[in-house]
């Protein structure tokens, strides 16, 4: 069994949990099962919801909170009916509001809020039950209650002090005690003092055996608690940024990302690392050696992989650009806004989609407004890429630091030139400069307007100068080292 630790997940995730859905399809063509641990606790959301629309299958998932009871990862299936039969014979009146429900009980200071998983269906996710004006308690819902939180009010507001987690029949599985930062969980036969001996203890009774692999996706809090109880299972950590600080790095001493640190000072209980390019493969080797006199096994893994190079079935969309990404400061996406806008001066019909989710989207949408550029620059949602990408003439990144890049992979899959500066790892795996794009120089202390444009020029080059027919070719030619067949020999290869 492979077993891939992270924390979280969500609705717009972040590139590591799409590199996990990759590979939960590369190893199940493999023949290899696999688990996806999370270990966030995400009471807002049920976490099959947000692990199923990323590409997990239920039964790939364990989330540590119900890893301790018979619950099985579902979806929510609970109804308001099956609510309003917890009421036993005490009269209500019930009503809606959207995605909402509130309970009334005549007679009593005391209401429920039902929250349904959409406005149109009767499915409940949880249920906060409110008192003489106070919340407290919560009750959260997939096919059976799973656990509930408890409040008390505390400086005007209401303060969480306890949780208890529930087997299919309604038995207490285990508690946890809750103050301020501090939690504890009570099982029937032991106390564990913190969240890290909660995640030690779910690895101890996976029972692992030296066939199984162990791959750490994110240390951050868990990183200790995996080591110590892994047993001789083998570990392996993947890398999805950049590994090290430049700026704080000279010929005396490295300073590591504080997410790798841990994982790079364990080096003697440690597999092998994977590094998704060669370029930081290579880079991780010479650092081991210099600044720790070490040579673990690192290995090139992509970690994404495409299914077939995705060919238009009619003519691209003359002059239109793409990007792809979380709307996060770091993507820069207001630097592709003002380039795009500055370009069109010489390029009439220019326009861009830009796709995905974040918190940036608001301050977008009043860049485009304040720019009246919304009839060519759009900002188009999260969406299902797959076959997107081909539509489009060329592809544009404003990040400045890519551990990888899935959507770099993808669009490069779909034929696609690629601009973008020259920055690790992900553009210069992806763009050969002059030939599928352009890559472009930049370091720490160039100006914005300048970065935008170096961009709005190279977007004016690549459709005034370039041979776009000759740049799709090249793009392609890469794109054959990603597809699924040579990614999954990978695979084989370090998990055998």
């Amino acid at each position: 069994m492979v077993y891939n630790f992270n924390l979280g997940i969500g609705w717009a995730s972040s590139g590591v949990e799409y590199a996990q859905a990759y590979r939960a399809r590369l190893l199940r063509g493999i023949g290899q099962e696999a688990r996806f641990v999370f270990t966030d606790m995400f009471p807002r959301e049920n976490i099959q919801h947000m692990t199923e629309n990323i590409g997990f299958l239920d039964e790939e998932v364990i989330w540590l909170y119900t890893f301790f009871t018979d619950c099985r990862i579902s979806a929510v299936t609970f109804t308001l009916k099956q609510l309003e039969e917890t009421f036993g014979d005490r009269k209500f009146a019930g009503e809606r509001d959207g995605a909402k429900v509130k309970y009334t009980f005549p007679g009593t200071n005391t209401y429920y809020m039902a929250y349904l998983v959409n406005g149109q269906e009767r499915r409940v996710h949880r249920v906060e039950m409110v008192s003489n004006g106070c919340l407290i308690r919560k009750d959260y819902y997939t096919y059976c209650r799973i656990y509930s939180e408890y409040y008390a009010p505390l400086d005007n507001t209401a303060h969480l002090y306890h949780r208890r987690f529930f087997n299919e029949d309604g038995t207490v599985a285990y508690e946890e005690i809750i103050d301020g930062d501090r939690v504890m969980y009570q099982f029937p036969d032991r106390l564990l003092c913190s969240k890290e001996e909660l995640v030690g203890y779910l690895v101890s009774r996976l029972n692992l055996t030296k066939k199984d692999v162990v791959l750490i996706d994110r240390t951050t809090g868990i990183g200790q608690a995996i080591l110590q109880n892994a047993g001789s299972a083998r570990v392996g950590i993947v890398i999805h940024a950049d590994h090290f600080s430049e700026g704080s790095t000279d010929e005396e001493a490295v300073l590591w990302n504080n997410y790798y640190e841990y994982a790079f000072s364990q080096w003697k209980h440690i597999k092998f690392y994977v590094a998704s390019t060669d370029v930081q493969n290579r880079l991780l080797k010479q650092q081991f050696k210099k600044y720790m006199g070490i040579s673990p096994k690192v290995v090139t893994i992509p970690v994404g992989s495409l299914e077939e190079l995705k060919k238009p079935d009619k003519a691209r969309r003359r002059h239109a650009l793409i990007t792809a990404s979380r709307l996060a400061g770091e993507k820069h996406i207001d630097w592709i806004i003002d380039a795009v806008v500055a370009a069109r001066e010489k390029v009439p019909d220019i326009s861009i989609d830009i796709y995905g989710k974040g918190g940036e989207e608001e301050k977008l949408r009043a860049q485009i407004a304040k720019l009246d550029c919304g009839d060519y620059v759009r900002l188009c949602g999260q969406q299902n890429l797959q076959e997107v990408y081909q539509n489009y003439e060329a592809y544009l990144s404003g990040s400045t630091s890519e551990g990888f890049g899935l959507t770099l992979m993808e669009a490069v899959g779909a034929g696609l030139p690629i601009i973008g500066f020259d920055v690790r790892y992900g553009n210069p795996n992806f763009i050969d400069d002059a030939e599928n794009g352009y890559l472009i120089p930049v370091h720490d202390k160039m100006e914005k307007q300048e970065r935008v444009e170096k961009l709005a020029a190279c977007i004016v080059r690549l459709f005034t100068e370039a041979d776009l027919e000759r740049f799709h070719a090249h793009s392609y030619e890469k794109a054959k080292a990603y597809l699924t067949k040579e990614v999954e020999e990978k695979w084989r290869g370090i998990l055998k």
